[in-house]
């Protein structure tokens, strides 16, 4: 009786023991189950944000060069060509007579106070720069890609003499250099780089750029 007692209890005890290990392994294999779900849940958390990351990036870049488009269309076009003095007013135009002019006045004289910087008034390349006797004094001479020449006379100093210019450059300031009966600037246009009887009215020539002096 106490040996079938004690087997019994035996028994119990081992299927206690198997019991509380199935219960173990069941907890171990849920606990490895959550994690693993876990995991995996922050791995597709961190592909998602790496997705919406990645999504923002390329909406940003888009916006950027939408923006760059925008501000390339909206920036002001460079002038193809501008008036040599910017503050002046007129005085000797083409065509006048009188005693300031051994013969018809062949350009337009801007008036300015001396040191007042001139501008080439179109790209091009100048040709001659310096003393040029006592009716221009210190002139200046561009050749302009369609082959006009613009002269610019009675200049105070250079500051530049030689090379290729842009629109708008300073190529030297208005003085009282040559003939003169105060500071100005005197432009004329020699279409073709023709010589003096070849100069044009510069104002008109001036309006076919869409200036107006």
């Amino acid at each position: 009786m106490a040996a079938a007692t004690t087997r019994t209890r035996l028994r119990q005890d081992a299927e206690r023991r198997q019991d509380a290990e199935r219960r173990q392994d069941a907890e171990r294999r849920q606990d490895a189950e959550l994690r693993q779900d876990a995991e995996l849940r922050q791995d597709a958390e961190r592909r998602q944000d790496a997705e919406l990351r990645q999504d923002a990036e390329l909406r940003q870049d888009a916006e950027r060069r939408r923006a760059a488009i925008r501000a390339a269309r909206n920036r002001p076009k460079p002038r193809p060509w501008v008036l040599p003095v910017q503050k002046y007013h007129l005085t000797g135009r083409f065509g006048q007579q009188g005693n300031n002019w051994s013969s018809s006045h062949h350009g337009l004289d801007f008036a300015a106070p001396a040191g007042t910087p001139i501008r080439a008034v179109g790209a091009g390349t100048i040709i001659e720069a310096g003393w040029n006797g006592s009716a221009y004094g210190n002139r200046i001479k561009v050749r302009h890609r369609d082959g006009t020449v613009t002269l610019y006379a009675h200049l105070s100093g250079f500051e530049r003499k030689a090379g290729k210019v842009a629109t708008g450059t300073v190529i030297g300031y208005v003085g009282t250099t040559g003939n003169v009966t105060g500071p100005h600037l005197h432009l004329e246009v020699r279409p073709h780089g023709g010589k003096l009887d070849s100069a044009i009215d510069p104002s008109r020539w001036l309006a076919t750029k869409g200036l107006r002096p």
